[in-house]
C-alpha cells in the first residue's frame, strides 16, 4: 500500500522501518519540526525525519497540525492508508480522509480502552497493572476512542521501567501494525468498537510528578521510581538538594516514621506509609549516580536519622 506515515520520537521508528520491510511504499512522512536543543540550540530533526532522511522518503514537517496542506500534499502523493504512530499532533477530519480509502489508524501503547492518552506506559507501571499491550485502532477526533482493529498484549516486568517498556512496545506495536496493514490491504479488516465500562485515562506526564512522598505506602514509590525513568526521574526533596532515586526496592515488613531511617548496609532503608524503600541508585543534585550506599556514607546518615520532617 501507498502510505503516510506521521510520527515524531522514538517509539514511531521500528512501525515505519516494519512497514518498508513488509514491502509498503511509504509515499509521505510527516513529522514535527526540527527542535532546538541542548546549550548551543542547534535544532534537532526528530528520529523519524533522521530516518526518513536516510531511505529518500519525502518529508513534511508542519508546525502544528497539518491542516488543508497535509491533505493535499497527501493526495498528490496517491496515499491510500494514514498510519500515526506517537506524532504529538491533532489530526483534523480532512487529514484523517485525505487517504483514499478515507481513514487513518494508529498505534496506541496500551490495551484500549485502558489507559488512553499521552502516558500510558507509565500509567501501566504506576496502577501496577501486571499487563498491557498495545493497540491498532482507527483514528476518530476524540482521543484514542476509536473501533479497535487488533491488540496484542505483554506482561509488565516487575522490575521494568517505563522506558525499558517503551522500547519493547515499540517493536511489539511495529509487528501489529505491520500484520493490520496486511488485514487492510486484503480488504478485510474488522473494527470493533471499545467497552466504555473499560475506560481509563493516561494523562501527559509532567515533572512535578516524579516527586515521591514518603507518607505513601512504599509499594506505590517504588513503581513511581520506575514510572518516572528516564524523564522526569523520581526524587526526594531534602534539606541539601534534590535527591534523585533511580532505583529502588521494597521492604514490605518494615516500620517506621515516614522518612525515618531503619537500616544502611548495601542499601539505605528508608520509612515510608506502609513498608520500606532501599534506596538503590541514586544521583543527588549536580552529582553523578551512585549506589545508595555510596550516598548515604557520604552523608554520615545514622539509624535513626530523619530525611524529611
Amino acid at each position: 500500500m501507498r502510505i503516510a506515515f506521521f510520527g515524531s520520537d522514538g517509539f514511531s521508528v521500528p512501525c515505519l522501518e516494519a512497514l518498508a520491510a513488509a514491502g509498503h511504499e511509504v509515499a509521505l512522512v510527516v513529522t514535527n519540526p526540527d527542535r532546538p536543543q541542548g546549550r548551543s540550540k542547534t535544532p534537532i530533526p526528530t528520529p523519524v525525519k533522521e530516518l526518513a532522511l536516510e531511505r529518500g522518503w519525502p518529508v513534511f514537517q508542519p508546525e502544528g497540525r497539518p491542516g488543508e496542506e497535509g491533505a493535499r500534499r497527501m493526495q498528490d502523493a496517491g496515499v491510500e492508508l494514514a498510519v500515526v504512530v506517537a506524532y504529538g499532533q491533532f489530526l483534523g477530519r480532512q487529514v484523517r480522509r485525505a487517504s483514499s480509502l478515507g481513514y487513518a489508524i494508529n498505534v496506541h501503547a496500551s490495551l484500549l480502552p485502558r489507559w488512553r492518552g499521552a502516558a500510558p506506559d507509565a500509567h501501566a507501571i504506576l496502577a501496577g497493572d501486571a499487563r498491557t499491550g498495545v493497540t491498532v485502532q482507527k483514528l476518530l477526533a476524540k482521543m484514542d476512542a476509536g473501533p479497535v482493529l487488533a491488540a496484542r498484549e505483554t506482561p509488565i516486568g516487575p522490575r521494568e521501567t517505563k522506558g525499558e517498556l517503551r522500547e519493547r512496545l515499540s517493536h511489539l506495536g511495529a509487528e501489529l501494525l505491520v500484520d493490520a496493514v496486511a488485514q487492510i490491504a486484503a480488504g478485510d479488516p474488522t473494527f470493533v468498537e471499545q467497552d466504555p465500562a473499560g475506560i481509563t485515562f493516561a494523562p501527559l506526564i509532567q515533572k512535578q510528578d516524579g516527586r515521591l512522598d514518603l507518607a505513601l505506602p512504599a509499594v506505590e514509590l517504588e513503581r513511581r521510581v520506575r514510572a518516572m525513568l528516564p524523564w522526569p526521574v523520581a526524587s526526594i526533596e531534602l534539606a541539601g538538594g534534590r535527591l534523585q532515586v533511580l532505583e529502588a526496592r521494597v521492604v514490605a515488613d518494615a516500620e517506621g516514621a515516614p522518612g525515618e531511617v531503619l537500616a544502611l548496609g548495601d542499601a539505605p532503608r528508608i520509612a515510608t506509609g506502609a513498608g520500606a524503600l532501599e534506596l538503590v541508585e541514586v544521583k543527588p543534585a549536580g552529582k553523578r549516580a551512585m549506589p545508595g550506599a555510596a550516598w548515604a556514607n557520604g552523608q554520615r546518615l545514622q539509624v535513626g536519622d530523619r530525611l524529611v520532617p
